[in-house]
C-alpha cells in the first residue's frame, strides 16, 4: 500500500505527466515520469514479503495492577538475504507499541523487550505482531501480521489482610474433610471417582445408572465461610478510581480468606459470581474473576442479598460488603439477612460524594461496622481494628 507521501508522489506525476504532454512541455512530461516510475519502483521494493519467524512472550502473564510487565518479540531470518528496512508494531489493547527491528542477516535472530501497560485491570489484548517493509524513499509500505495474539490479565491490588474471626469453632487442620469435627461433615455434590477416594462414600445408586464410578463430595461446614459482595453499580463510585480501589479491596478480603483455605462466596451487584472451597488455587481464581468486573447500569444492590433471607442463629460466617460512598439503594438490605451471618462488615471505598444520601438510614443499621477507605493502607489499618474487635 502507499503511503501518504506515495499517493501524493502519484497524483503529482500523474498531472505533470498529462500537463507536459498536452501543453508540450518535454520537462514536465519528464518530471511526471519520473514520480510515476518512483511510485512503480517503490511498490516493486516492498511487495516481497520478508521471510521472518516471530515469536512473542509476556512475562508475566498475570500481573497485578500498576506492576511491570514486559512484552518480548524473537525474529529470526529464515531466509537468504539480509533484511533491511524493517519497522516492527505490537498493538497491546488500543495502543500501537513500536519494536525495533535493526537489519538481519540470513539466520540472525534479535530480541526486542518493551513495557506493557498494566494502569487498567483486565484481559489486555497482545498482537499480532505487525511487521512493515518500506522502500528507501517512503512512498511505499508492505504490512503483514506475524505470530498469534496473546493475552495479559491484569489483576487488583491487594493488600496482606488478616481473616475476621467469625466466631465459629473450626478445626485448626484446615479444610481438610478427614480432619473435620465430628457431624460437621455435610453432602456437598457427587462427582467421579479417583485414585484414594473413601471407599465407603461410593454413591452405588448412580454408579449403576451412569455406568461411571460416583462418590458422594463431602464439605466441612465447620469452616469459616466470607460471602463478599462487591457493588458494581456506576452510581455508587464517584470516579473510575474509586471502583478500581473497591475491586483492590474486594480482592485483597477474597485473597485473605483464600490464602488459609477457607471457602469464599464471591457476589455482584446482580448475583453470584465465584464459589470456593477452600482449595489451593482459589486465591488465583478469585484474582483472575475480580481482573474483568465491570461497573454496570443497575440502581440497586438488593439484588446481590436475594435468597438470603434473615433471621436465626448465625451459622454463614462473614458477610462483607465493599462498594463506594455514592448511592447506597439496596445496601439497607444488609438488615434483613445479617441474622444469618456471625459477623457483618461493609467496606465503603474513595472519598465521600456530596448530596448522594450516604446517611446511615440509607444503608445498614449504625451497629454495622462501616469501614471508609480511601486507600489500601487505609483498608489495611481499619481491617486490623476491626479484626480485634
Amino acid at each position: 500500500m502507499l503511503s501518504g507521501t506515495g499517493w501524493g508522489t502519484l497524483a503529482a506525476g500523474a498531472v505533470l505527466t498529462a500537463t507536459g504532454y498536452g501543453l508540450g512541455y518535454g520537462e514536465l512530461a519528464a518530471l511526471g515520469v519520473t514520480c510515476l516510475l518512483s511510485v512503480a519502483v517503490a511498490v516493486v521494493w516492498a511487495l516481497p514479503a520478508p521471510r521472518l519467524g516471530a515469536e512473542r512472550r509476556i512475562t508475566p502473564g498475570r500481573v497485578s495492577r500498576g506492576d511491570p510487565a514486559e512484552g518480548v518479540v524473537t525474529l529470526v531470518n529464515t531466509g537468504g538475504r539480509t533484511r533491511r528496512g524493517l519497522r516492527a508494531v505490537d498493538r497491546c489493547g488500543d495502543r500501537d507499541i513500536p519494536v525495533d527491528v535493526p537489519p538481519l542477516r540470513p539466520g540472525a535472530a534479535h530480541e526486542s523487550r518493551y513495557a506493557l501497560p498494566t494502569a487498567r485491570r483486565g484481559r489486555v489484548p497482545v498482537g499480532p505482531l505487525r511487521l512493515e517493509r518500506t522502500d528507501p524513499l517512503g512512498l511505499a509500505r508492505r504490512m503483514r501480521p506475524y505470530g498469534a495474539e496473546d493475552t495479559l490479565l491484569v489483576r487488583p491490588r491487594i493488600c496482606p489482610l488478616p481473616v475476621l474471626p467469625s466466631g465459629r469453632a473450626h478445626h485448626v487442620e484446615g479444610p481438610a474433610s478427614d480432619a473435620a469435627d465430628d457431624g460437621s461433615l455435610t453432602f456437598h455434590a457427587l462427582r467421579e471417582y479417583v485414585l484414594g477416594d473413601d471407599l465407603r462414600r461410593v454413591h452405588w445408586r448412580s454408579t449403576a445408572r451412569t455406568g461411571t464410578l460416583m462418590v458422594r463430595q463431602m464439605v466441612d461446614v465447620s469452616l469459616p465461610h466470607t460471602t463478599l459482595v462487591l457493588d458494581g453499580r456506576r452510581r455508587a463510585y464517584a470516579s473510575e478510581d474509586d471502583f478500581e480501589l473497591a475491586v483492590d479491596c474486594a480482592a485483597s478480603v477474597a485473597y485473605a480468606a483464600a490464602r488459609s483455605h477457607f471457602p469464599v462466596h464471591l457476589v455482584g451487584e446482580a448475583g453470584p459470581l465465584l464459589h470456593t472451597e477452600g482449595s489451593g488455587d482459589d486465591g488465583e481464581a478469585l484474582l483472575d474473576a475480580l481482573a474483568v468486573v465491570r461497573r454496570s447500569d443497575l440502581t440497586s444492590l438488593a439484588a446481590a442479598f436475594e435468597g438470603r433471607p434473615g433471621g436465626g442463629r448465625g451459622n454463614n460466617g462473614t458477610l462483607v460488603v465493599v462498594t463506594g460512598t455514592g448511592d447506597s439503594r439496596g445496601l439497607g438490605a444488609v438488615e434483613g439477612v445479617r441474622g444469618r451471618f456471625d459477623r457483618v462488615t461493609v467496606v465503603r471505598a474513595g472519598a465521600v460524594a456530596q448530596g448522594t444520601g450516604d446517611e446511615v438510614g440509607a444503608g445498614p443499621g449504625s451497629d454495622v461496622p462501616q469501614l471508609r477507605v480511601a486507600s489500601l493502607d487505609e483498608l489495611l489499618a481499619g481491617w486490623r481494628r476491626e479484626a480485634v474487635r
